[in-house]
């Protein structure tokens, strides 16, 4: 049976970074922030979101993810509201990606709130990806174009590192990408996957 391997980290730690090292080394690698968007654009989803969150966070029919961020990223009862609505539809659609790597030792359930979602319980290895906090803050600005404020206010909705590594089987401190692929191979030897051959 296929093993689940849960990777998570802040925001802006560089999971996404880590997880395409995985996937060059021939690890599949569900991403589920991208799971999130594709069942955001289901219209029973939609509908549940407009019923939770009122019509003003929609464009006519075309969700205005902005206006919804700044209301889940500053309440966490807003926050945990929406993830009610999309996280039994993200592990449907996981479910689903999975069934297509049944032959596979490995794959990869990278997400931001593994732990705070309760799906860290379904992986059969954790590794939690961290960077310095600055360093975390001057990526997420650099990337998502937004402001130190806003950063900090999403963080604070996060597990932080050190509770995230209590729980943990691996630790990759991705401060430098050379480090973080190095921990990459590291662990799949540890995990005897057999890596790609470039």
């Amino acid at each position: 049976m296929t093993k689940v391997i849960g990777l998570t980290g802040g925001i802006g730690s560089g999971k996404t970074t880590v997880a395409n090292y995985f996937e060059e080394m021939g690890v599949p690698v569900y991403i589920a922030d991208d799971g999130a968007k594709r069942v955001m654009q289901s219209k029973n989803i939609l509908d549940e979101v407009k019923s939770a969150f009122g019509g003003n966070i929609f464009d006519g029919d075309i969700l205005n993810r902005a206006k919804l961020a700044q209301i889940v990223f500053n309440d966490k009862e807003q926050l945990a509201k929406l993830n009610v609505i999309v996280h039994p539809a993200v592990k449907l659609d996981f479910e689903a990606w999975l069934e297509k790597y049944k032959n596979y030792d490995y794959v990869i359930y990278e997400a931001a709130i593994l732990f705070e979602s309760g799906r860290y319980k379904e992986c059969d290895v954790i590794i939690t990806v961290t960077a310095p906090e600055e360093v975390r803050i001057e990526r997420v600005i650099k990337r998502d174009k937004t402001t130190r404020e806003q950063v900090v206010s999403r963080m604070k909705m996060q597990w932080n590192d050190e509770k995230r590594i209590s729980k943990s089987n691996f630790v990759i401190n991705n401060n430098n990408l050379k480090n973080a692929k190095e921990e990459v191979v590291k662990i799949l030897k540890i995990l005897n996957i057999k890596q790609k051959q470039s």
